[in-house]
């Protein structure tokens, strides 16, 4: 069996500083971070062994600890006067890219356009887009474009971790929808999720099974799913290494292997690792099935 690893994969800058500063931090004082760190459990288990808190970014009162930590998911500048309100000291891990989409979405609204986000309602980085502009239209499907209002000026920017293509299949049809409007998009689809997008594509050329490594509640590790179920493969996603199950590939040939960009490098070396062990394993049963065979 094959293992190939794609081209791109796995933590991006951004969770890598948050989760430097937020250890950082931890080593010097009590501190609580208002929601999850990053979308992974193995991270969450890391900060939980080290000392750290978890609270809600929506409830100041859900923080016993005078230091608070904003995710690299962000937040909306409400949530953060009220922290600093109630005397705490507020650290901020934002990623700066999410920072540049709530730009993007200032800067729209300000220039007269109705603000549209494209992305997940319930995933933090769009409630920390959309809590301070309670008007704007949050899309995820074409079937939800009828919630937009037919305005003469619309502006669109997208959660940083959604598939581009999907985003501007949306943005096209958006326009097709209401031809009268200016529909004006900034792309705000970060660079990491592009790259492992593109890598996965690569990936799903050569391999039939493809391994994807990270949190079941991260997004960008699910569009990584969804992109490889789209494209035919057989596909496995995993947190951590020991849920692989030899079973699963007695029938792969090739397997490619990806991970979101909340994933950490450690854990997708153990994966790369037992897939190794079951490469090896099914080699070896295979061989004394022949064995047998012609003893």
């Amino acid at each position: 069996m094959k293992i190939e690893l794609a081209r791109h994969f796995g933590m991006c800058f951004g969770v890598r500083d948050a989760l430097r500063l937020t250890y950082d931090l931890a080593q010097s004082r009590s501190i609580t971070v208002l929601g999850e760190l990053v979308h992974n459990p193995v991270v969450s288990a890391h900060l939980g062994a080290i000392g750290v808190r978890e609270g809600k970014l929506a409830d100041p009162a859900s923080a016993s600890t005078e230091t608070v930590v904003i995710t690299a998911h962000g937040a909306a500048e409400s949530d953060r006067h009220n922290w600093r309100e109630r005397g705490h000291e507020v650290f901020d891990t934002t990623c700066p890219l999410v920072r540049k989409a709530h730009r993007a979405l200032e800067c729209l609204i300000l220039a007269g356009y109705f603000p549209v986000i494209i992305g997940r309602r319930d995933h933090a980085e769009v409630i920390g887009l959309s809590r301070d502009h309670p008007d704007a239209v949050i899309v995820e499907s074409a079937a939800e474009l009828a919630a937009v209002p037919r305005w003469q000026r619309i502006g669109v920017v997208a959660q940083t971790t959604q598939p581009v293509e999907h985003v501007r299949a949306l943005v096209e049809a958006l326009q097709k929808r209401l031809p009268e409007s200016e529909i004006r998009f900034v792309d705000t689809v970060c660079q990491p999720t592009k790259d492992r997008q593109d890598a996965l594509r690569d990936l799903c050329e050569s391999n039939d099974t493809i391994v994807v490594v990270g949190g079941r509640n991260s997004n960008n590790t699910r569009q990584l799913v969804e992109t490889a179920v789209a494209l035919g493969r057989r596909v496995l996603q995993v947190e951590r290494a020991d849920e692989l199950d030899a079973g699963w590939f007695r029938d792969s040939l090739n397997v490619g292997v990806t991970a979101g960009t909340s994933t950490l490098d450690e854990t997708v070396r153990e994966v790369v690792g037992r897939l190794g062990q079951i490469s090896s394993g099914l080699h070896e049963s295979a061989l004394n099935g022949l064995l047998r065979a012609f003893a």
